[in-house]
């Protein structure tokens, strides 16, 4: 038996700056209906950025969870971009890091319950330090962080964010 659900009717519910809202009708593999309730996203790219031992983390406050989280740099990939240049961008952006090289690690569904939303992992190779150049509604904090201590860091629950604990679990 296919698992396949085949979408019926798409209704978009809102449209905004980073997300839309759909609710969708979908006829379900035993010949129902359902209803599936999507959170449609351009989707993101994260940067596993190492140098003598230590990895670029950003700390920042983040609203949806009321909390100042360690990310690797990360941002949404924007209209007409590709993937790896929003690697380059947030790199540079959030770390004040260069890269010569990214190469992909990993391509993660975030939440496959509910978005669309894929992120990339990429590591960054060919560092030169430059400053970071955050955007205007952007507040956070760069830190190189010796890996022993990340490990701590993920063993305490200190760092909760899924693409940082794949990226550094690749690595720890």
């Amino acid at each position: 038996m296919r698992f396949e659900e085949k979408t019926m009717e798409k209704n978009v519910v809102y449209s905004g700056k980073i997300l839309n809202l759909r609710k969708d009708s979908v006829l379900l593999p035993d010949g129902k209906t359902g209803i599936r309730e999507i959170v449609e996203h351009s989707g993101g790219s994260a940067v596993l950025c190492e140098k003598n031992g230590k990895v670029l983390m950003v700390k920042q406050f983040r609203y949806a969870y009321r909390e100042e989280l360690w990310e690797i740099p990360a941002g949404k990939v924007n209209a007409g971009e590709e993937p790896i240049d929003t690697a380059f961008r947030e790199l540079e952006e959030e770390g004040g890091v260069k890269a010569d090289k990214m190469d992909l690690m990993f391509t993660m569904y975030p939440s496959p319950g509910y978005t669309s939303e894929v992120i990339r992992i990429y590591r960054a190779t060919g560092l030169t330090e430059t400053r970071p150049h955050l955007d205007e509604d952007e507040f956070l904090s760069a830190k190189w962080i010796e890996k022993p201590r990340l490990k701590e860091m993920i063993d305490s629950g200190e760092i909760k964010d899924a693409k940082t604990l794949v990226a550094l679990l690749k690595i720890l």
